[in-house]
């Protein structure tokens, strides 16, 4: 049986009378000690941050790949109108399946590319 980490570090706050009385009964409601109720409720919220963390880095992703895309498909229309040309919808839809085919992977290097800027 594997043991869990020793416990070495402590934290500690202050709380008004009636915010000790508060959470304790919150404790007991569960059957824990104050000590154990607190330990389970601030682990319990950094998990949350995070899980919330992770999806809010797939949603960043998801967002600048389709701002990728989008920008593609915007300059290559502008360029041909700009040269007085038009375009079919066939060309359209190629422009389209273009930029959707590698815009994953050029968000990544964008958002790679900005990340790099914030440590420099």
């Amino acid at each position: 049986m594997v043991k869990p980490p020793l416990r070495t570090k402590t934290l500690g706050t202050k709380v008004s009378e009636e915010e000790f009385a508060k959470l304790e009964a919150l404790a007991s409601e569960r059957g824990l000690t104050l000590s154990e109720w607190c330990r389970e409720t601030l682990l319990a919220n950094v998990n949350r941050q995070e899980e919330k963390s992770a999806d809010s880095r797939g949603a960043s992703h998801a967002l600048m790949a389709e701002l990728v895309a989008l920008r593609a498909i915007l300059l290559n229309v502008l360029f041909k109108l700009a040269n007085g040309q038009t375009l079919t919808a066939e060309e359209m839809q190629q422009l389209i399946d273009r930029a959707d085919s590698d815009k994953l992977k050029k968000a990544r290097e964008r958002l790679a590319q900005a990340a790099e800027a914030k440590i420099i």
